[in-house]
């Protein structure tokens, strides 16, 4: 346990659980891991943003550029992945609360040897969307390796120079 206080301030899903210690919000008193009641709180919006980093090798992005990926679009075929992860994101990760998305942004950055993922998501709610964000990365990024791995196999089948990095919350907001 820590002696610090939540910061209410700058961070709000904190707030309806302050108190002069920070307590385990999904444990119950016998230890038991347990969903957080959010029904109390009212509905936000709120809005995060995430993004996440898979390298490869040059030869990979410019067929991804030229559409040269035997298994079709690369990028189209990954943000639709992105896309059903945001929206299954309580169905994967045991405590999130199924919330009601309303926007989900995929913005693609493809560069001489990685292709970096942001993923913004809107939900009006009683909790945040980080973890869809997230969600929507890793999935997406997952679809890419999975698109381009016949691409990037080495001459013993391994993936030498594939990998993802970089995965983070960019930033989180929460409003009226």
């Amino acid at each position: 346990m820590s002696d610090t206080k939540p910061n209410t301030d700058t961070d709000p899903d904190t707030a309806a659980n302050s108190s002069d210690d920070r307590e385990l919000t999904h444990v119950d008193e016998d230890g038991n891991v347990q969903m957080v009641d959010v029904g109390a709180k009212p509905d936000t919006r709120r809005r995060a943003v995430a993004r996440g980093t898979i390298h490869l090798s040059a030869s990979t992005i410019r067929a991804i550029r030229d559409n040269q990926i035997g298994k079709g679009d690369v990028l189209a075929t990954a943000r639709i992945g992105a896309i059903q992860a945001v929206k299954h994101t309580w169905e994967t990760i045991p405590m999130c609360h199924q919330i009601p998305i309303t926007n989900v942004d995929t913005e693609f950055e493809v560069a001489d040897e990685s292709v970096t993922l942001s993923v913004t998501v809107g939900t009006t709610g009683k909790t945040g969307c980080e973890m869809e964000a997230l969600e929507g990365v890793t999935t997406g990024l997952n679809v890419i390796w999975d698109m381009v791995k016949a691409a990037e196999k080495d001459d013993d089948g391994q993936y030498p120079g594939t990998k993802i990095t970089d995965v983070e919350v960019v930033r989180k907001e929460k409003g009226n």
